[in-house]
């Protein structure tokens, strides 16, 4: 059967059967891949501890009829090792390998971006670089700007009349200027807004400066922005430890 090659990061695994696990991937060149790991929850496996959560592998692959099955593993990164005994890097990486999951809705389409965010996200999660919130809000804006989504944050997003506005409307796609402000838009603080336009563009010394309230503010809006447009809530966020100290 052929054979591939591809690096990528374990998004999920689930069971199948007695010894085997359906093994979810975000891959470099491959985009999403699903693919049967035999026998790997076995006590003697040599690979099962390989294909983790959240950990960053180089895979080789044969193409079966239905699922592909993984042959060989190494790993590259062993992120899960550090994220998956602390609650709030935990769940931060839970929402998102999910939000990876749910922005690759055809498998095998290539994703390179996203892929490579996430990658770095999960890295700076297991190195404990920032307050893992921040990493999880950084990286949904992130993503949400590959799949053409981005809030705007610096124009109204109906007009594109330029400038810091105060109101911001999910159904609008972001800020809007008093002239296009709809019926219902938040209100949010000049300070929650400024903390979105820092994540977007990675000013860390800014965002690391913020106090907690303006952070679950921006991150409201950051999580109401996505999941109007994945159209359905993501199952991990609302877990997600929104505490400074998730670093």
């Amino acid at each position: 059967m052929p054979l591939y090659r591809d690096i990528g990061v374990v998004l999920r695994v689930q069971q199948l059967g007695e010894a085997d696990r359906i093994i979810t991937l975000l891959t470099r060149r491959h985009g999403r891949v699903r693919a049967v790991a035999k026998g790997v929850r076995k006590t003697k496996s040599r690979i099962g501890g390989r294909l983790e959560p959240f950990s960053h592998v180089d895979v080789q692959f044969y193409e079966g009829r239905s699922l592909d099955v993984v042959s060989q593993v190494e790993t590259v990164e062993p992120f899960g090792k550090h994220i998956v005994d602390d609650y709030g890097r935990y769940t931060a990486a839970s929402a998102i390998a999910e939000t990876a999951e749910r922005l690759t809705a055809e498998e095998r389409e290539p994703a390179l971006r996203l892929h490579l965010l996430t990658v770095g996200a999960l890295r700076a999660l297991a190195a404990g670089e920032h307050d893992a919130p921040l990493v999880l809000d950084a990286y949904l804006l992130r993503a949400m700007s590959y799949a053409g989504w981005a809030p705007a944050l610096m124009e109204c997003a109906v007009c594109g009349l330029r400038g810091a506005h105060r109101a911001f409307s999910v159904q609008a796609g972001g800020c809007v200027c008093a002239n296009c402000r709809p019926p219902g838009s938040a209100s949010p603080s000049v300070e929650a807004l400024e903390l979105m336009v820092a994540l977007l563009e990675g000013d860390w010394n800014h965002a690391g400066r913020t106090e907690s309230p303006t952070r679950r503010e921006a991150s409201g809006l950051v999580a109401a922005h996505l999941q109007w447009h994945l159209e359905r809530g993501l199952r991990s966020l609302p877990l997600v430890d929104r505490t400074e100290s998730s670093r």
